[in-house]
Order: structure tokens, then sequence, then C-alpha cells
């Protein structure tokens, strides 16, 4: 586990330097291995464990040659703090059991891209005492006579603490440590205002990632969430039937399931020009012959998708298949209208059903809702 192997490799350091002034300070070889391990930086603690007072880390960082990064916690130089530091920075200050988390071991796992003016976010054990860092800014020592980065430049985005009960579940022993792929989900999820919010994040993540939708299954029993269990629940099942993007899952929700629309089979394979696509919504398990396309430009913008859609589309009509189509700025601004046009075609195949939607009756194309 990281906070052992952590604590081995700061123990080395904790011994008297041999010579030390204001002026300077000579580190030993081994203190060189813990600031080699934690990216130039380091705590007031650790120092004080070497013998070097309060006033002489003053001077290191009035002289300009450290930096104050975050309370405690020291930069070993006076430019500017790449990534890892600022990751290494905010695990210091969190305390040797803090961990990666929430949107930043999201970054670190590749599931989001990296804000690099955000904050950085750690979770510790529950009931340790550990609270939020504002963002810090470059200072200019008053004794500095070195050159320096502009003052005022954002030296440290801040750290956000957040407190876990299955801390030691959650962690993966990577170099920095974070939460697993599947608990950093859950934790984003969870972090969100709405319910609403909540499934969709989760839905965004699953599906733009090969996590398992059993593995958050089995983690959201293991170590239920304190809010939006059965919203989030409900998206994983909704993904397991085969959604496959944030578009389709609003179909689902907002379209499909508030206009009490008939479920319909997700991803059904059909053939076209020798080779096998599927369509998003399929009702023909409803008995009429209908597809309902979701087009998200981030598939459909290119040349090549958009002959593939065209020649699906052909083929349907040849196959004697209505299809209807729609892109995020319908789905998610105009779900009524969405609902009421499915639902006239739908009709008119011979299938019919309440509309459970108080909001939509004057969108209604016909008069069964």
């Amino acid at each position: 586990m990281r906070s052992a192997c952590f604590g081995r490799i700061l123990s080395v350091g904790f011994r008297t330097v041999a010579s030390m002034t204001t002026a300077t300070i000579d580190f030993r070889p081994e203190f060189q291995t813990v600031l080699d391990y934690q990216h130039g930086l380091v705590t007031a603690r650790q120092l004080r464990g070497l013998g070097i007072s309060t006033r002489q880390i003053q001077h290191m960082v009035e002289s300009g040659q450290w930096s104050a990064v975050l309370h405690g916690v020291y930069a070993v130089t006076n430019g500017p703090l790449d990534r890892p530091m600022r990751l290494w920075a905010a695990l210091l200050f969190g305390g040797p059991r803090a961990i990666l988390s929430h949107r930043t071991a999201a970054e670190e796992w590749g599931l989001m891209p990296v804000d690099p003016d955000g904050p950085i976010h750690v979770t510790v054990p529950y009931g340790l005492s550990a609270e939020p860092q504002e963002p810090t800014y470059r200072k200019v020592g008053r004794r500095s006579d070195r050159p320096v980065p502009r003052e005022g430049d954002l030296l440290h985005p801040g750290v956000v603490v957040h407190r876990s009960r299955a801390h030691a579940h959650i962690l993966v022993p990577t170099l920095p440590p974070r939460t697993s792929r599947a608990d950093t989900v859950v934790d984003l999820a969870v972090a969100e205002p709405s319910a609403v919010a909540a499934a969709r994040v989760l839905v965004s993540a699953v599906t733009g990632s090969d996590i398992p939708v059993h593995e958050l299954l089995r983690r959201i029993e293991q170590r239920p969430p304190r809010r939006y269990r059965r919203a989030l629940t409900d998206a994983l099942t909704f993904v397991s039937g085969g959604v496959q993007s944030i578009l389709e899952h609003r179909y689902a929700v907002d379209v499909e399931l508030a206009h009490g629309l008939p479920a319909a089979r997700r991803q059904s394979p059909v053939l076209v020009d020798g080779r096998t696509l599927y369509e998003d919504v399929d009702y023909s398990d409803s008995g009429v012959p209908l597809f309902v396309r979701l087009d998200g430009l981030r598939y459909h913008s290119s040349r090549s998708v958009a002959l593939r859609d065209r020649r699906r589309g052909n083929a349907a009509e040849l196959a004697g298949k209505a299809t209807l189509v729609y892109g995020w700025d319908e789905v998610s601004r105009r779900s009524c209208e969405v609902a009421a046009e499915v639902r006239t075609v739908l009709e008119r195949g011979g299938w019919s059903g309440p509309n459970p939607c108080p909001r939509c009756r004057e969108y209604l194309l016909t008069s069964g809702g």
C-alpha cells in the first residue's frame, strides 16, 4: 500500500543535517531520495524532522530559493510547478493517507480531460481533520534577488478534501495513489447536484471507457452511495440494455420513459452493403417497423459516417421501415415534440398507450395522448 511505502521513504530522512546555517541548507543524500520521490516537495514536518528550523524555512522562501506552495508544503525550487508537483503538493497537504479522487483521479485515469487550473481533489479516511486549501499565487520573497516567474501567477490551484469511510477499499496503489476507476466514476456522479446529472455523468463515463457495468454495479452494492443510488442503478440498466451515449440515455429517459412510449430494442443489427450496422432505437418488437436514429456530432460529422448514415437510411426505407432522426438539440430541448412525433408513427402502425407526461399535451399530434 502507498501509505506504508510512503512512511518508509520519509523515515530515512529524519536525521539531523550535519551543516545548516540560515543562509544554506545541505541535505543528506538520503533526503534527496525523499525529494525525488515527492517531485521536489517537502512538508514542514519532514523538515523539522531533519532539524531544520522554522526560521531557516522562512529564509529559504524569502530569499527566493524555495516556494511556499500550500500550507505547510514547500517546493525546493522557485520555478513553475508541473502537474506531478501539483498533485504531490496536494497529497502532502492532505497527509500520509491522502489519495487522489473525484475529478483529479478521473483525469489521471484518462476518463476526463485535464483541467490545469482546476483544484486537486483528494480523499482521506473519515474522521481525519483536513481543511480545503484555496489557490495560491506566486510571491517574490522580500530578500530575493533571484529571477522568478511573474509575481501573482497561479502557483497551485488549491485542494478539495473529501472523506470516506471506505478509504481502505477504494485505494489503488498507483503512483501517485488514487481511487479505483469504478469508485472514481461513482464519486463523480454522487458529487453532482441532482440525480439526473448524476446519471448522465455515470453514462458518459461508462460509454466512453472500458469500465464494465457489472463492476460499477458491484461497487454500488458494496459501497452504497450516500444519494442517487436508484438513479445510478437505473442508468447502468440502460447501458446494459444497449445505450451507448449520453444522447441515447437522454432519449431513453426524457423521451421514451417520460412519455410512456414502448421500450425499444437498442443497437439493432441491420445489413447495409454487406456490412452489419446498428440502429440506435428499433420499435419492431412493439409491432411497428420504426427506427429512431440519434445523431451526435461527435460520431456523425465526418464524411464517411455521413455516407454510412445515408446508406443506412435508404436501406431502412427499402425495407419498409420508417426512420426518424434526432440530434442533441431536439432530444434535450424539445423532448415532448420528439415524443409526439414518435408516438404518431407508432400509433399509425397500430400501437397505443397512455402518455404520462403532464407537460406535453399541447404538443401531441394525435388525440390518443
